[in-house]
């Protein structure tokens, strides 16, 4: 802290000539005031404006002790007493820079990645024709999709069921791929009490908007995802893509994270990821709207047991 006399300006625009005594009146709790005069470099001018400076109660107390009437007579209070400082002429109080807190900066939450695995060629060419066959013989069976919530426009597709020709084969294969998928994904093995499976198609304007697998009771047990691509060559649609969001935690649960993997809807091909994943289906563009051109899959889930 630095004292410095203010300057005023004359007509001749020359500053004066700094004073070396100042008149300084003490403000007492209570109404009292006493004035005296102190060299401006008095040690005891320095402490007065510490004192009426310290907002926080910070500094130790003390007791002032100051000679009056030419040593006569002493002033004795003690600093919670001072309460203010009139000074003639006038001083300006220069302090140090003091650095400004800055807000606390909580930490980015952690983003937790979407595995997936996509494995290409799963059935047979065989296998592959006959249930394209099988699904688009079988147009008139699909049903309109719904949600849990059953709200009819966060979903727009048809579904099937119910296809016992060819849900053996379908469990099967997915049994017989699951240990390179745990280890693909880094999940330790669990029995698997189910697999369930529905046969979906996607057609012109069709889509599925954000969600996932297990949240409510009646699906908390499913632990892993599965789509399995097939469709015409070639491909008579565009679009139908599977993002997948990364999480992070939020309230203990998971939440999608902004950023998110993209899979193409390959043809003979099969998805797996964390059905606690959110996940969408990009809408399907598919200009002659004919059932058999569209984007077909089965999908379903793993229970844990």
């Amino acid at each position: 802290m630095r004292l410095k006399p203010m300057q005023s300006i004359s007509r001749s625009s020359q500053p004066q000539q700094a004073p070396d005594q100042v008149e300084v009146t003490l403000l007492l709790s209570g109404g009292q005031e006493y004035t005296l005069s102190v060299h401006t470099h008095d040690l005891l001018l320095r402490q007065l404006f510490e004192v009426v400076m310290d907002w926080e109660g910070k500094r130790a107390r003390r007791l002032f002790q100051i000679p009056i009437q030419q040593g006569q007579a002493m002033l004795v209070f003690p600093c919670d007493r001072l309460v203010g400082l009139i000074t003639n002429p006038p001083l300006i109080v220069q302090q140090p820079l003091q650095a400004i807190p800055q807000p606390a900066v909580l930490p980015e939450p952690e983003i937790i990645p979407s595995n997936v695995v996509q494995l290409e060629q799963f059935l047979s060419p065989t296998e592959h024709q006959q249930l394209l066959d099988y699904a688009i013989q079988r147009e008139s069976a699909f049903v309109s999709t719904s949600t849990a919530t059953g709200d009819l426009l966060h979903r727009q597709s048809v579904v099937l069921y119910s296809f016992p020709e060819f849900l053996q084969l379908m469990t099967e294969r997915i049994h017989s791929v699951m240990p390179e998928i745990f280890a693909r994904l880094g999940l330790p093995a669990f029995p698997v009490n189910q697999i369930e499976s529905q046969l979906t198609a996607h057609n012109d304007g069709h889509y599925y908007k954000a969600h996932n697998d297990n949240g409510s009771p009646d699906t908390v047990t499913r632990e892993l995802t599965y789509v399995y691509y097939f469709n015409r060559e070639p491909k008579q649609f565009s679009g139908g893509e599977l993002r997948i969001y990364d999480s992070r935690i939020e309230n203990n649960f998971f939440v999608k994270a902004a950023s998110y993997k993209t899979i193409e809807p390959l043809n003979n091909s099969i998805v797996f990821f964390l059905s606690r994943c959110i996940h969408e289906v990009l809408p399907v563009r598919c200009p002659s709207q004919k059932f058999a051109n569209g984007r077909f899959t089965v999908n379903g889930w793993l229970r844990r047991a």
